[in-house]
Order: C-alpha cells, then sequence, then structure tokens
C-alpha cells in the first residue's frame, strides 16, 4: 500500500510567519530544546542554576493532560492536576546581532508566568490566553549563552469552569529588529467597499527606540493571490527619539475580490519601513475585504447579502492533546464544521490561539471573538462534578481590575487584521443571576428568568454590569471601530434592568430563546441573536422563523474536557464531534439544518424493550448508522435530510416508501423488522426521479482487521501527523461496535503523542501507546522529529487483529 505523504518538513528559521499575528522584524521560532521542571524552585530563574538534568520538552507544552486524573483535583478542570513548575532554554544570540533590539513574543502561557533573562526578571503576565512581548535586549550576552526562564504557576487548579492546561502551551518566537521598527501588532487597516472599488485604509505604528530623530518612509503595497502588484501608497514620517507615532495611508482597489464564506479571498499587505531608501524593517498582512452589517430588524448581512450564523461554541483543547494543539489539529476539526453546514465560531470564553483565527480567514468562518468569563468577582466552579455539591471562587477575577482593559487591548490589537472576525465579546454570563450579581428584579414573580432564589442583598449590584460594560467597550473603540462589541447575556431580564444591554452594540442571549419577541418589541434597535443555544430544533426557528434573530451558536461544537460530571467523568459530551474527531449523529442532524446542498444521514435504533425507545413517538437526533441487530428485530430506521423526500431500500428493495420532509421534526423515519444486509436511504426533490443524495450502511462482520489512513495536511511544513485508525471485517466495512484494544508502536525519530477514542472515562490512559476503540475508531497524534533522516515505522497492533504497519521513508515523499 502507498500512501501519498503527509508532511515534508522544512526548518525555516528567520520568516515572517503568519501565524505571529502580523508581527514586526525577525522571527525565529524557538519551540525545540526546552527543559522542565515540574515543582518550584527558590532559585528557578538564576542565569547559572544547572538544568541539564530537567525533562527536556518540546512546545506547545501542557502538563497537566499528563498529570494522572484524580478526584482529589476538581471536576470543573476535568480532575486533572495543576501545580507550579519551570521551564528553561539557552540561546544563542550572535554577536552580530548587536545593536538589534532582541525580544521574546508568547503566544500563550497557563498561567501567572514570570520571565527571567539571564537571571533578571523582566516581567509577569497573570491571563493564561493573552500573547504578550517582552524586550530582553538590555540583559543579552551577544554572542555568548543567554539562559531563558519562565515560571507558570497553576497552583490553582480550580480557577475555570472548564479545562485551562498548564504550562506553556502555544508557540514561542525569537524577535530581532533595528532600533527603530514598526511596533507590535503596528500594522491594522479597514476596508470601505463602493461599487467596484475597495478603500484600504491602514495605519502603521512605528517606534523609535533610538537616541536620535529619523525621518523615515513608509511604503504599503497590495497584492493579490497571484502575487500581483494592486496599488502602493508612501509616506513620511519623522520619529523622535522614544516616540511612538501613527501614521495613516490609504490604497484604493479596483474590482476587489471579497472575503467571503464561500470565497475566503486574501491579498497580501506588504508594509516597508525604509531610511535614506536603506530598509529598516518589513512585515506582510493578510487582508480579507468584505463589508459587515448588523440591523435590529433584518440581522447579520455579509457584502450585502443576509446570513443566519449557524454558529458553534468553542473550546481550546483537544482531548489527550489537552490545551497543547496543533494547527493541523484545529485545521480538520473546522473543515469537519463546515462540512455540517457550520459558518461562525464563538470563542468561548477566551482568544484562542492565532493559527485558528489564521485558518478561519482561509476557510470562511465567521469568528465572535470573547475575553472573558469572568469579571471583578469569581464565579462558582464546581468541584465534585457538574452543579453537584460545593463550588469553590478561584478563577481569573483575582487579577481583572488591575489587568482587564490591557488584556482586552492587546486581543483586539492582535485579532484585527483577521476578516474572519467579526464581532468583539467582552464577556459570557456574566450577569448569570446571584453568581455573583444580584438585582431586586428577581424577587417578582413570573419573570421568566433562570436564578437561584431571589435577589440577595449581600451580592454585587447588578448596576455593576453596565459600569464595567462601558469601560471595555471604550477600550474596545480605542482600537478598532469597524466592528461592532457584544456580549453573551445569561440574565436578560435582570441585565435589563441596568445599562448592560445598551453599553454593547450587539446583544447576544444565552439560552433565553422565550425572551427573543418580547425584547424585541420593547428594545427595537437592539441587535439580538442567540449565542449560546441547546441543540434543539425549537432553538433553531426561533432563529429561522424571525428576521431579526440573525443566528446561534450552539453549546457546542466539540466535546471538551472539563465542566465533567461526577468523577470519573471526563467532560462534556454535547459537542457535534467528538474528542476524536469523529462527527456525531447529531452532528449530522444540524447539518440537515445548515446545509445548502442536498445531504442526507440515516441512523438507528431498536424500539420497544421498556426503555426510553420504547416510546414509538420519540425520534432520535443521536441514531448510529449501523445496521447490526438480532433478525426480525423492530428497528426505526431515521432519516436527517434536507430533500423534500426521502425513501429507504434494503437489499436493493424498498422497504420505506417514499415520504415528505416532516416539519414538525425535521426528520423522516420507517419502522422495519432487521434484516442482514445493505440499507440505504435515498433522498429526492418534490416529484423528482432523480437522487439529490443518499447514504449506504451496511451490516458488519466480525472485527478482522486494522486500517488507518492519515489525514491530509495542508501544510508541507508541517511534522506533526494524524493518523485516522478503523477496526474492520472481512470486507473492509468499519465494525461499529468493535472496541477492541489497539496497541501503536512507533519506532524511528517519532513521537506518539496520544491515542484518541473520545470515550469520557478520565481514568482511563489516553496519551499511552494502547487504547480501545470507541464505536470502532481511534485517533493516532505523532509527531516526526525535525531534521531526522531515518525512516519512522507505525505499528498497529490487536489480538486476534490482522496487524497493520506503515512506513514514513526518511528521505522519500511516499509512506508505505
Amino acid at each position: 500500500m502507498v500512501i501519498r505523504r503527509i508532511c515534508i518538513l522544512i526548518l525555516v528559521l528567520l520568516t515572517a510567519c503568519p501565524g505571529f499575528a502580523q508581527g514586526f522584524g525577525k522571527r525565529q521560532l524557538i519551540n525545540k530544546d526546552w527543559y522542565f521542571n515540574l515543582g518550584d524552585l527558590k532559585y528557578g530563574g538564576a542565569e547559572f542554576l544547572d538544568h541539564s538534568s530537567w525533562r527536556a520538552v518540546q512546545l506547545p507544552h501542557d502538563w497537566s493532560v499528563e498529570g494522572t486524573p484524580s478526584p482529589q483535583w476538581a471536576s470543573c478542570t476535568g480532575y486533572l492536576p495543576g501545580g507550579i513548575a519551570w521551564y528553561r532554554k539557552d540561546l544563542n544570540i550572535p554577536a552580530d546581532a548587536e545593536g538589534q533590539k532582541v525580544f521574546i513574543y508568547f503566544e500563550g502561557v497557563y498561567n501567572n508566568s514570570e520571565v527571567f533573562i539571564n537571571g533578571k526578571w523582566i516581567g509577569k503576565r497573570p491571563n493564561g490566553y493573552i500573547s504578550f512581548m517582552y524586550d530582553l535586549t538590555p540583559y543579552i550576552h551577544f554572542g555568548g549563552r543567554n539562559v531563558l526562564a519562565v515560571r507558570v504557576d497553576h497552583q490553582d487548579y480550580a480557577d475555570s469552569r472548564w479545562y485551562t492546561g498548564s504550562g506553556i502551551y502555544r508557540d514561542v518566537w525569537l524577535v530581532y529588529a533595528p532600533q527603530t521598527h514598526i511596533d507590535l501588532w503596528g500594522v491594522s487597516y479597514q476596508t470601505e467597499v463602493k461599487g467596484k472599488n475597495a478603500l484600504l485604509k491602514i495605519q502603521t505604528e512605528l517606534v523609535n527606540e533610538s537616541t536620535k530623530d529619523i525621518s523615515c518612509t513608509v511604503r504599503q503595497n497590495i497584492y493579490n493571490n497571484d502575487g500581483q502588484l494592486l496599488g502602493s501608497a508612501q509616506g513620511k514620517v519623522v520619529l523622535a527619539a522614544g516616540g511612538k507615532p501613527k501614521l495613516e495611508q490609504e490604497i484604493k482597489v479596483q474590482n476587489p475580490e471579497l472575503w467571503d464564506l464561500d470565497h475566503p479571498y486574501l491579498y497580501r499587505l506588504e508594509t516597508i519601513l525604509l531610511h535614506n531608501n536603506e530598509l529598516l524593517d518589513q512585515t506582510n498582512t493578510r487582508v480579507g475585504i468584505r463589508t459587515i452589517k448588523f440591523d435590529p430588524d433584518q440581522g447579520f448581512s455579509l457584502n450585502g447579502k443576509t446570513h443566519k450564523l449557524k454558529g458553534i461554541c468553542m473550546h481550546h483543547d483537544a482531548g489527550c492533546l489537552g490545551a497543547a494543539v496543533d494547527r493541523e489539529v484545529w485545521r480538520r476539526r473546522l473543515i469537519q464544521l463546515k462540512s455540517l453546514g457550520c459558518n461562525a465560531i464563538r470563542t468561548s470564553h477566551n482568544p484562542q490561539a492565532t493559527c485558528v483565527y489564521d485558518l478561519c480567514d482561509e476557510l470562511g468562518l465567521l469568528v465572535n471573538n470573547e475575553a472573558f468569563d469572568e469579571w471583578e468577582y469569581p464565579k462558582k466552579k464546581w468541584i465534585e462534578g457538574w452543579n453537584v455539591g460545593t463550588p469553590g471562587f478561584q478563577g481569573s477575577a483575582l487579577y481583572f481590575r488591575e489587568w482587564s482593559k490591557r488584556d482586552l487591548a492587546d486581543m483586539v490589537k492582535r485579532d484585527r487584521n483577521h476578516p474572519s472576525v467579526i464581532m468583539w465579546s467582552i464577556g459570557n454570563e456574566v450577569d448569570y443571576p446571584n453568581d455573583p450579581y444580584s438585582h431586586p428584579i428577581l424577587d417578582e414573580e413570573g419573570i421568566g428568568q433562570q436564578h437561584v432564589r431571589g435577589y440577595l442583598k449581600s451580592q454585587p449590584r447588578a448596576e455593576r454590569l453596565g459600569e464595567i460594560a462601558t469601560d471595555l467597550v471604550a477600550v474596545v473603540k480605542q482600537h478598532d471601530t469597524s466592528r461592532p462589541v457584544t456580549a453573551g447575556l445569561a440574565g436578560a431580564v435582570m441585565s435589563n434592568y441596568t445599562t448592560y444591554p445598551s453599553a454593547l452594540d450587539v446583544v447576544g442571549y444565552n439560552y433565553t430563546e422565550g425572551r427573543y419577541e418580547e425584547d424585541h418589541k420593547t428594545y427595537p434597535n437592539r441587535v439580538l441573536y442567540g449565542s449560546e443555544n441547546r441543540h434543539g430544533l425549537e432553538d433553531w426557528k426561533a432563529v429561522t422563523s424571525k428576521d431579526y434573530i440573525m443566528g446561534q451558536f450552539l453549546w457546542t461544537g466539540f466535546d471538551y474536557l472539563g465542566e465533567s460530571g461526577r468523577w470519573p467523568s471526563r467532560g462534556f459530551t454535547t459537542g457535534l464531534i467528538d474528542l476524536a474527531g469523529n462527527i456525531k449523529p447529531r452532528g449530522y442532524f444540524r447539518r440537515a439544518l445548515w446545509s445548502e446542498s442536498p445531504v442526507i444521514y440515516a441512523g438507528t435504533y431498536p424500539i420497544g424493550g421498556g426503555n426510553r425507545r420504547s416510546n414509538r413517538q420519540w425520534l432520535s437526533t443521536d441514531a448510529p448508522a449501523l445496521w447490526n441487530y438480532e433478525e426480525g428485530q423492530t428497528i426505526r430506521v431515521v432519516t436527517y435530510t434536507n430533500c423534500a423526500e426521502a425513501e429507504l431500500k434494503l437489499n436493493g428493495k424498498t422497504v420505506g416508501e417514499r415520504k415528505p420532509y416532516d416539519e414538525q421534526t425535521a426528520i423522516i423515519y420507517w419502522d422495519i423488522p432487521y434484516e442482514a444486509g445493505e440499507l440505504e436511504v435515498s433522498g429526492y426533490d418534490s416529484n423528482s426521479a432523480t437522487v439529490a443524495a443518499s447514504h449506504k450502511i451496511a451490516s458488519s462482520g466480525a472485527p478482522h482487521a486494522i486500517q488507518a489512513k492519515f489525514v491530509e495536511s495542508g501544510n508541507t511544513n508541517t511534522n506533526f501527523l494524524q493518523l485516522e485508525i478503523e477496526v474492520v471485517d472481512q470486507e473492509g466495512n468499519l465494525v461499529y461496535l468493535a472496541d477492541n484494544e489497539i496497541v501503536c508502536y512507533v519506532i524511528g525519530p517519532a513521537s506518539l503523542l496520544g491515542l484518541e477514542s473520545g470515550g469520557n472515562n478520565v481514568s482511563d490512559n489516553y496519551r499511552d501507546n494502547r487504547q480501545r476503540c470507541q464505536n470502532g475508531r481511534l485517533l493516532a497524534y505523532i509527531r516526526l522529529n525535525e531534521e531526522a533522516k531515518e525512516d519512522v515505522r507505525i505499528m498497529l497492533s490487536s489480538p486476534l487483529l490482522q496487524s497493520l504497519s506503515l512506513t514514513i521513508p526518511g528521505n522519500t515523499s511516499v509512506i508505505k
């Protein structure tokens, strides 16, 4: 068997990488050759501390997911440990770099990080989701050894309502720049489209850290995908010593290709800083030209076309990888979402890695970019299981007053050049009644508002919500006026008695569909949408039946770690897609509601037997694509489709007459006696004989062999592999009921990072080399060592199953 090779590693040390989020200078990715110590050290930042015996790690790294789960930890963060740890790395800064500035840029460290260089403390950042940078220059030994040390303090392991991870879990970059350079996140743009022309308004923020005034030229060039120069602008600016001036410029683009959901066209903006025609600095920014509009009566429109937001909420973990998630994993996940008709992501409830936004730009997904889950007071964090026992109150509120405005500003500045980002969210459910804010309205009956007890005078007053929101909105507007500010409200009734909703441009309601009509009438200028919603059909109909509701965001797109039930629950399982990246039946049900192309899916389950399914009126949206039952057993076959009609065949014979789509349930179904073979459901347009969509499922035999294939990569420079593993019968059919334990050996210059089944038992080890299948499937994560030339062999085996061996040749472009 020969499979097209997925990855050829090309290590580029100095690059203008889009993953750096429109940075400056020359960037060097420094994820290799770090040393890690779990536990605190009194002098862990000292320059001459010997760390050679520490564990060698490669970033991104999350130590919590490597830990032993236990009920002694907190259910909110997935029963996984926190703690304190140190990271250290040797940096060799060349002698010829002297005279330049040297910076260190962290995309994300969870949390309470402190950074040292050569024994000197240079800064602290409490927020674990915010990217940040420090100037190392005053402490660098040019031409010599330098020691970078990072202390990470996550001893408050129950500080979040979901899994956070611990450590340097995103990329780290070393940056070289001249004394006069473009500032971090210093290039930003806004677009205006009028007729057949677009106007690109560019702002460049510069920094002169020299001791002399300097006259510079800033040149802007805009290129299309073919590298053709479409327009330029040039301006002069005098930078005073120590100054940080801003320069505004404009470029007109004729007949622009608009960034859209189905055509996410990206231009390249080149910004060049010159002094006496000599290059000082330059950076490239990807540009998406598009218009967005939010209307209280018509909802959301992109480039003049109205769209319903078919969105999902998304946390930042990926099962056995924890929070250290490679770009390739996000790419696979986002492509799966697109295949289900999803067009929007809510970054619940924190900024994501830069690569997520890059991918959304490339794939055509809209982003509601969220900053905070709590403000000045902590929310409840469940310790013994979701909504079980006595909660804890650790959390990010501890540093909100001191850091929130800076954190929010940095999020906006980092992400404002992504055309995918259409809203800034300043909070999620910060108005949940009595958690912590309260208001006298909670004592009134019939308000239709979820809350714990009534008004609690001892709790913070709800009026603070409007005061804080006003301050945060002002921060956003200081750095970006092209997008609205929003938030997800959990207590709309209570918040309506404050200035909180009116401080927002767009108002999201969490699980409050019953308030849409009333609040639209009461507040006719309020732009409304569902910011967090259940999967029910009625919740979607609340969107489609009202022009003024611009969309919904399901909870959730993916299963995730944390917010667990009682031990040994691993996490929350309401996703359309499981932790192994497998689309669930409910994902296919959602596809039938959201897709604009003809789709159809067949799922089955037995009826009768005295359980819930004995109710013949019950129609499941979680029916598996399974056709293995007892002969003659009555089986309900449900079809999730957007076709007008559907027909069912078994072994080529019609066993389910053609039925029309049911608007009440969105499900077509038949009850038939089981017979082994092939089941096929076909969808048709009304009164048409042409099949618009079809889906087949077959009875499987006993487990016979292991099959596997690599997920196609979108990046030839990656060394990260995803191997989809299946148990099949002799005919090659997936054995859906198989739960065989599979052992994976990786031989050669590569590492197995984990075997993910999508299971929800946290006591299982998902990071060793053996795991039981779930629904006949597993997903292996493998990292090839950089610069390795030897072959890598992957062996998959299980008792009584035909094994499989794959070879990745070190110097060729195929996998055998």
